[in-house]
């Protein structure tokens, strides 16, 4: 199973900005996808989380600005940016728990895209 991210680069303050994410391999079920960052010298940290129902959750700082979303038929989650700051500046990381049979569910990453934001 393969998580690939699309969608990083350089954006300028205010601007938006989209991340996609496309889950491949043997994959019987995916339940919860989210979206996580990491800026240099920090932890990584919950951007947003989408349920297989639609069920969202964001972290406080994001709430209003981003926007995330899934085709469960295409197996895709989408991360929508809006009013970017400098301090949204980081490495976004695609995250799926992804059933590979009825019985086995495993965590997986994508390989992360930088998000560069200019004042």
């Amino acid at each position: 199973v393969q998580l690939v991210e699309s969608g990083g680069g350089l954006v300028r303050a205010r601007g938006p900005l989209k991340l996609s994410c496309a889950a491949s391999g043997s994959i019987f079920r995916i339940n919860d996808m989210g979206w996580y960052r990491q800026a240099p010298g920090k932890q990584r940290e919950l951007v947003a989380q989408i349920t297989s129902g639609g069920s969202t959750n964001y972290a406080d700082s994001m709430k209003g600005r981003f926007t995330i979303s899934r085709d469960n038929g295409k197996n895709t989650v989408d991360l929508q940016m809006i009013s970017l700051k400098p301090k949204d500046t980081a490495a976004y990381y695609c995250n799926a728990f992804i059933k590979i049979n009825r019985k086995y569910e495993f965590e997986y990453w994508g390989q992360g895209t930088q998000i560069t934001v200019s004042s």
